[in-house]
């Protein structure tokens, strides 16, 4: 279940027990290694932000009920697939403090339940959602694939920048999130200029919880996280702290030295960690967060009802505040 506190959703809560169980029931199989592996996988819990938002943003207005959840699934079910793909692309061991898909079992059997899952998504809404939320989702699928493609191609790479950082962001994150946003606005009927403001919303907080993400890579507990801390420097992924650091610090030639190494030792990624807290980079990406979340919270629709817009901004409140 969501790990947001119960107050931000509690007026969609019964909703999000629907999805919980329903995500349960559609990705049952005939083959026993499948339901295993999505078993595990929704286990694993999340934060559900996505099919939350989408949730929400539909109350703006009249939905239609038949496929709401539906919809919530299937957005869910296509980020679990993304994760588990994402795992096996970094090796990760941990996520949420629990083995991953492929240390459990292996590299092919995950990316394949990543593929049933991605499936099985679109197998909940095939007959129910409108060809323009199809592609809406079909896209996102595609940005998050360039936004991957692209951070692998960069691997280790120092010379990046923050155009750079953000549009990897986009396509990895918000853009997603904005979808989510666009599509619940859609099914709750809400007039065009405000489906707009709705995902212009969803992309804020999306570009914000994914520099806190990797804020948090740098400075939180690998407890906190449940994943090793600096996997992203480990990994060559080079996130907005970084490059801050790598612009600013007087110790940027030994960070730069640092990032291109591709077996980097604990002492490297410790090091670096210590270069990119010096450097105030961590205060500045803080920045950055804070003027996304603000952007989220300015651009919503004047329409929408108190107890929604409350829940909204509640979002956006905890997003800035959230240690894991």
């Amino acid at each position: 279940m969501s790990k947001f506190p119960n107050n931000i959703f509690g007026i969609i809560q019964d909703d999000l027990v629907a999805v919980e169980q329903e995500l349960y029931t559609i990705i049952q199989s005939p083959v026993e290694l499948v339901n295993d592996i999505s078993t595990h996988l929704v286990q694993a819990g999340g934060k559900r932000l996505r099919p939350a938002l989408y949730l929400l943003c539909a109350r703006g207005g009249n939905p239609r009920q038949e496929e709401l959840l539906p919809m919530a699934v299937a957005i869910e079910l296509i980020h679990m697939a993304t994760l588990v793909h994402d795992d096996v692309i970094d090796n990760a061991t941990t996520r949420r403090g629990r083995q991953t898909a492929n240390a459990r079992w292996d590299n092919h059997s995950s990316v394949l339940t990543g593929d049933y899952l991605f499936a099985k998504a679109f197998s909940a809404i095939a007959l129910g959602a409108e060809k323009k939320m199809l592609k809406i989702l079909t896209d996102v699928i595609c940005s998050m694939c360039e936004g991957e493609i692209v951070q692998l191609r960069e691997s280790f790479n120092p010379d990046q920048d923050e155009a750079d950082y953000r549009l990897r962001v986009s396509q990895k994150t918000a853009d997603f999130i904005a979808a989510s946003c666009e599509l619940g606005a859609m099914s709750g009927g809400l007039d065009e200029g405000d489906t707009a403001q709705v995902r212009e919303y969803g992309y804020a907080i999306g570009m914000a919880f994914q520099i806190t993400d990797d804020i948090l890579d740098i400075t939180a507990s690998a407890e906190q996280l449940g994943k090793p801390v600096g996997n992203d420097l480990r990994q060559g992924i080079v996130t907005l702290p970084v490059i801050y650091a790598l612009k600013n610090s007087p110790h940027r030639d030994e960070l730069r030295s640092i990032v291109t190494k591709q077996n980097m030792s604990d002492v490297d990624v410790k090091r670096g960690l210590e270069i990119v807290h010096e450097a105030d980079a961590i205060e500045y990406s803080y920045a950055q967060v804070n003027h996304f979340l603000q952007h989220a919270r300015n651009i919503l629709p004047v329409t929408l009802n108190g107890s929604l817009r409350d829940s909204l901004l509640s979002v956006a409140d905890f997003v800035g505040l959230r240690k894991f």
